[in-house]
């Protein structure tokens, strides 16, 4: 793991377009930044989702706002997990995997 492998990790956290510019800047054999990327999206996805819920009246509002705050949470770990070099998984969606 070198010093891009960690920027790769945090940039892939910082919205659709920090995935996208790790995505291509990353090397694909490193598993550090793969396993960012791909917390990094399955937070972008449950983000949309959380909005999603939005549309649906009273219920979803709630149920948008309960999914937006796990988002922040999830992130925010994310984030200092990137920054610390630690792989762990992060809680509740830690084992879904989306890439690889």
């Amino acid at each position: 793991m070198n010093n891009k492998s960690n920027a790769a990790a945090v940039i892939s956290y910082l919205t659709w377009i920090g995935f996208i510019v790790a995505l291509v800047i990353r090397d694909k054999t490193d598993s550090f930044t793969s396993h960012h990327l791909n917390q990094a999206l399955v937070i972008n996805v449950l983000g949309i989702v959380g909005g999603a819920l939005n549309v649906i009246p009273i219920v979803g509002s709630v149920a948008s706002g309960i999914v937006s705050f796990a988002v922040l949470v999830l992130w925010c770990i994310g984030v200092y997990r990137a920054v610390t070099w630690s792989m762990d998984p992060l809680p509740v969606i830690g084992d879904i995997h989306l890439i690889g």
